[in-house]
């Protein structure tokens, strides 16, 4: 026997060790599940999954890289909820569109995922019970924020139980995987603005047309071998196609952030963030006032977007982001004494601050 064949032996036997252990792990899960629904408990804890992640990663040595570490555990983790039970989640569809690798990203491959058209009907998903959790896209590093669904905070009383924050990156992708090929280009009008500058400089002549989604962009290069899509890595493996080149937008900076929707909260983990929606009175000092409780009780703030209050013509509604968690004691000081200030405040929920690991 060559030394590649004793070799390639032991690797079986110890892939044989990580199948038993594996379905091992899967009885205990499934014991878990039967108790935690006899005493009608939360089946998703996300900060038990990062104790997980944190006590893994910083035990490994090596030479395993703990970024594949992660993404194993992922999997382990969304087929081990599947077995507690099957989970749903809506979010911005169609198919193969960043929000729809956001949501593997986050919860792995076994949950149920539901498309749907709108970010209203995500909510409206969740908050009927067809659906455990929604994604939704919340801001880009480039674009800024998506109105919409601030808006919706507005008008829902669904949490945020996590966060997700995606690294966009653009590919052109046709059936052949050869430039020469390509005699027109379709994508959604903000990847093609994201690409602007390869595209002119690559495929200058080459006509560029709007669709209504990368996942059509895909659907239609998959149909027409003169065609090509600017689209996300899952649209190829989704339609069949070969990547091109990698990478083309002219800002490798841009990250989209997206929030997980759910009717409660998760626990505090210890690396959490809170986000509030609020209104203050029209005065002066108004902006002063709504600031000075966080800088008294030293809490750093993340995030401050406004939006009109679409019922009085120059009133606002303010979201924040800050660093720690709702039931912290200088959190919830600086909250109380904002309120006082405020003619309405909701809590929109306190979840897991996402990690190098999320990205």
């Amino acid at each position: 026997m060559s030394k590649i064949e004793e070799l390639r032996k032991v690797i079986d036997e110890i892939d044989d060790q990580i199948l038993d252990l594996l379905n091992r792990r899967s009885n205990l899960v499934i014991e878990i599940g039967r108790i935690k629904k006899e005493q009608k408990a939360e089946l998703h804890v996300p900060n038990r999954e990062k104790e997980i992640v944190d006590r893994l990663s910083a035990k490994n040595k090596g030479p395993f890289p703990n970024e594949s570490l992660i993404a194993v555990l992922r999997e382990v983790f969304s087929a081990s909820l599947s077995l507690e039970q099957p989970i749903k989640i809506a979010y911005l569809g169609p198919r193969s569109t960043f929000t729809h690798q956001a949501c593997i990203q986050r919860f792995g491959y076994s949950p149920q995922y539901v498309p749907v058209n709108s970010i209203k009907e995500v909510f409206a998903e969740v908050e009927r019970g067809l659906a455990e959790y929604g994604v939704v896209p919340v801001e880009n590093s480039i674009e800024g924020a998506v109105s919409y669904t601030l808006d919706m905070f507005m008008e829902s009383n669904l949490k945020i139980a996590a966060e997700i924050m995606l690294e966009i990156s653009e590919n052109l992708m046709n059936k052949t995987g050869r430039m020469d090929d390509v005699k027109k280009v379709y994508s959604h009008p903000q990847p093609i603005a994201q690409c602007r500058g390869w595209l002119e400089s690559n495929l200058k002549g080459v006509p560029v047309q709007e669709v209504s989604s990368t996942a059509r962009a895909a659907e239609m290069a998959a149909e027409d071998t003169s065609a090509a899509a600017i689209a996300s890595r899952l649209a190829a493996d989704v339609y069949g196609l070969r990547i091109i080149k990698e990478r083309i937008e002219d800002n490798i900076n841009n990250f989209t952030r997206f929030l997980v929707i759910s009717r409660t909260s998760p626990a505090r983990t210890g690396h959490d963030k809170t986000s509030i929606l609020f209104s203050v009175k029209d005065k002066a000092g108004a902006l002063y006032e709504m600031l000075q409780p966080f800088a008294d009780s030293g809490i750093s703030l993340t995030k401050i977007e406004s939006r009109p209050s679409r019922k009085k013509a120059w009133e606002y509604h303010f979201f924040v982001d800050m660093e720690g968690h709702f039931e912290d004691e200088n959190v919830k000081t600086a909250i109380e004494e904002l309120r006082k200030h405020c003619l309405f405040l909701k809590v929109l929920g306190a979840y897991p601050a996402a990690g190098m690991e999320e990205k």
